[in-house]
């Protein structure tokens, strides 16, 4: 069974028991979240697919950490002109554990 639900503006195709990265959610480490934004599930070949919602579902889950990301470089350059810009940032996530998802 599987559902693809939208989190903090993002969908994710997520299943029980799988550790997920999404943007930093509001809540403490430990408590547990329900997302009832569900786009698609699928029970064993059965889909059921929501216009925009599929009514009455939704994904429990659980905040297990939050973290920062990689870094990533941005990196400007305009040749033979003398123009370089480096800039970066470090994405906030959290680290979410799907405990259940409901029809």
């Amino acid at each position: 069974m599987y559902a693809i639900v939208d989190i903090a503006g993002q969908q994710f195709k997520v299943t029980k028991g799988q550790e997920v990265f999404v943007h930093r959610l509001e809540g403490e480490e430990g408590s547990k979240i329900s997302f009832d934004k569900v786009l698609l599930i699928d029970n064993e070949g059965k889909t059921t697919v929501g216009a925009p919602l599929v009514e009455g579902a939704n994904v429990e889950a659980k905040i297990l950490t939050h973290l920062k990301g990689d870094k990533v470089i941005v990196f400007k350059k305009k040749r033979r002109k003398g123009y370089q810009l480096e800039n970066g940032h470090r994405q906030y996530l959290s680290k979410v554990l799907i405990e259940n998802i409901k029809a």
